[in-house]
């Protein structure tokens, strides 16, 4: 491998252990999106816990908990450099894919620790278990690597206004709106039963949402990181 993609890679996952190592410190964004989400769930299962509702609608249930969870946490990825005045320094000594991609992967961590503990309880609580586990850890995986790429150049959209909490969101849902229709999809179908062919066009969809919003933030992360 070149020395200068080894480069890139060190410096991205610094980047990354830099916001491993602040977050463990102060521990905001994991306990927002936790206790966010276990509020949710639980609310939840005694809303919905007599009802006996559809698939469908325990899909939409379970991505709107990881939603609304994700909202509560990933909004503080640029919001902490910019309020303990560390922004500067990273514009200074990293390109702007660099960090990106850095705080990405750490968006992507949180999503994924927040998922391990959500998906459990969620099927305890709702009674309800994916009949093809395979279709299901595909797509919330995917979900969260779209989740993560889009909720990143939000963040750093949001990062300097003065309402950050409630702009975020509501630029983040019009944007995920997409991939939230595809793994809903996607996961409707792993839990009624269905193929991998039943899920092909959500599927599709989500990889072509995947990888077109991951390059375009990339590209266009250096220009709103800079400004």
């Amino acid at each position: 491998m070149p020395t200068r993609s080894i480069s890139w890679v060190s410096k991205t996952l610094a980047v990354t252990r830099k916001d491993i190592v602040s977050e463990f410190r102060t521990r905001y964004a994991i306990n927002a999106i936790v206790m966010f989400a276990l509020v949710t769930l639980t609310v939840i299962s005694f809303s919905v816990g007599l009802l006996s509702p559809s698939k469908e609608i325990l899909s939409a249930l379970f991505w709107v908990i990881l939603f609304f969870a994700s909202m509560s946490g990933l909004a503080q990825a640029f919001i902490k450099e910019e309020e303990t005045g560390t922004a500067m320094i990273l514009r200074l000594s990293c390109e702007g894919s660099i960090v990106f991609f850095g705080k990405m992967l750490f968006n992507f961590l949180l999503l994924l620790t927040l998922s391990i503990l959500v998906v459990p309880l969620f099927i305890v609580f709702l009674k309800v278990v994916p009949t093809d586990w395979t279709l299901f850890i595909g797509a919330v995986l995917m979900g969260l690597i779209g989740l993560s790429g889009a909720t990143t150049i939000i963040a750093a959209i949001v990062s300097k206004a003065s309402v950050q909490g409630a702009l975020f969101t509501v630029l983040s849902f019009p944007v995920l709106l997409p991939l939230l229709v595809a793994v809903i999809e996607i996961t409707t179908v792993s839990f009624t039963g269905g193929t991998f062919a039943d899920a092909s066009a959500p599927l599709q969809l989500l990889v072509a949402y995947d990888v077109i919003m991951i390059t375009l933030s990339s590209m266009l992360f250096d220009f709103v990181w800079r400004i």
